[in-house]
């Protein structure tokens, strides 16, 4: 079932909100660096999924989401009173690794970049000859 407009909207608001809430109202010591990447809100506007990126080990990983699955009651609450919205949408939140997974990538990358294993390209003398445009 595609998206809607209105899912769309939401999720955007919440993680405004859902940002502005956990940097400013959130005392926790247990949650670390963590930035919310992205919402996706149910076709019925009643249940949200929040991905959150979290910078640190595993560790600190594991606190600050036990942190905030604790504080969801909260959060909800607190989105209640700064939505005007019918029904606040319950909360569930999801690790997002694609930011850690994109870095080690570039990791990878530069790796093979700096040990010379990267792929011939066309700027060398013979990987050059070897790609010549065809006289059709």
């Amino acid at each position: 079932m595609p998206k809607n407009w209105r899912q769309d909207q939401l999720g955007e608001v919440i993680t405004q909100e859902l940002s502005d809430l956990i940097r400013t109202r959130m005392k926790d010591p247990r949650i670390g660096f963590a930035s919310i990447t992205d919402v996706e809100v149910s076709a019925d506007l009643r249940h949200a999924k929040v991905f959150v990126s979290v910078m640190g080990g595993e560790d600190e990983q594991r606190a600050t989401m036990t942190s905030l699955d604790h504080a969801s009651g909260f959060l909800r609450h607190e989105l209640a009173q700064r939505l005007t919205i019918r029904h606040t949408p319950e909360l569930v939140f999801r690790l997002d690794q694609s930011i850690a997974r994109g870095a080690h990538l570039l990791d990878l990358i530069n790796q093979m970049s700096a040990t010379g294993n990267a792929a011939p390209t066309a700027s060398t003398g013979e990987a050059a000859s070897d790609h010549k445009p065809s006289d059709k």
